[in-house]
């Protein structure tokens, strides 16, 4: 039995999912139909389940190490084997069992503007029907909603937090590639390329999905269509379990929401200026690491 000899773990909202799919085209490399398996840090999450929606969001989380393996039973010749799971890296306290785990796997660490990577987790809240505040009121409620057990999906702030989680990161597992989701989406081909060639496969493999977007995000027409499409529920999730999304309905639903997509609002001063105070001297340690920051917001280097 293979297990994953890679981990993508990027933050929430920071573009694994379309890598998740990029990958899953090469022939080398095996990504299991479920994404998001949160198998290593699941003990964790599963005490977050009292935000609105919480309980029924966690029924798809890979709960024991037998569901785990079922997930990579597929598994034949491909060289590298992937977890694209972006929980992980916001527990460094389960680095060590990871790397015990899985033999020292190699990382890919996902980054993004954190204003940006911040609003994109309140607005997918909000097209689900789950947040019903606005997005400064959300940032305010943050340590409320730790100290009640929501799920960590709901702290805005810490899931834009990188630097010593990557530290941590980089302490313990030999082999750490950081990427932004302004490279991934900016820069396709060569960023993937650059993946390719970290994880040792062919780079000259040319997934032909490359011009996809997925989980493109945003605001959209709340409307009985959208609903249906954004909104968990248990008929969805018993669905999901049985049959992990395939790659042709996530287009498919692009397709269909597309027509219902708005413009988002602004974000506010007010709230602008409270995020870039909290992730200034996070951003600016960043560049120590290499990070290509230089297409985030400006005003963390004012």
């Amino acid at each position: 039995m293979s297990l994953p000899n890679f981990i993508v773990s990027g933050f929430p909202k920071c573009g694994s999912t379309a890598l998740h799919y990029y990958l899953d085209e090469h022939p080398e490399i095996f990504m299991p139909k479920q994404k998001e398996l949160h198998f290593f840090t699941n003990h964790i999450l599963g005490k977050q389940n009292q935000g609105p929606g919480d309980k029924e969001i966690k029924k798809t989380q890979i709960k024991t190490l037998e569901a785990y393996k079922n997930c990579y039973h597929n598994v034949k010749d491909e060289i590298a084997i992937g977890d694209a799971s972006p929980s992980y890296m916001n527990y460094p306290s389960e680095f060590q069992n990871i790397k015990k785990a899985l033999n020292n796997p190699k990382v890919i660490i996902l980054l993004r503007d954190p204003i940006k990577r911040a609003h994109s987790n309140y607005l997918h809240l909000v097209r689900a029907h789950r947040e019903t505040l606005s997005f400064y009121e959300g940032l305010m409620e943050e340590n409320k909603r730790k100290e009640f057990s929501y799920s960590d999906f709901w702290y805005y702030t810490f899931n834009s937090l990188y630097f010593e989680k990557i530290k941590a990161a980089q302490a313990v597992f030999d082999e750490v590639l950081i990427i932004t989701q302004e490279e991934l989406s900016r820069h396709t081909e060569s960023t993937i390329k650059k993946v390719f060639q970290f994880l040792g496969v062919d780079t000259n493999f040319e997934p032909s999905n490359l011009d996809k977007r997925y989980n493109p995000g945003g605001s959209y027409k709340s409307n009985f269509i959208t609903k249906m499409i954004f909104k968990d529920n248990s008929l969805k999730t018993a669905f999901k379990k049985r049959f992990p999304i395939p790659v042709w309905a996530k287009h498919l639903k692009q397709n269909i929401i597309k027509g219902y997509k708005v413009e988002t609002a602004e974000i506010s001063v007010e709230t602008e200026a409270y995020l870039v105070a909290a992730f200034k001297d996070d951003v600016n340690k960043l560049k120590t690491l290499n990070v290509d920051v230089s297409t985030w917001n400006p005003k963390y280097f004012e």
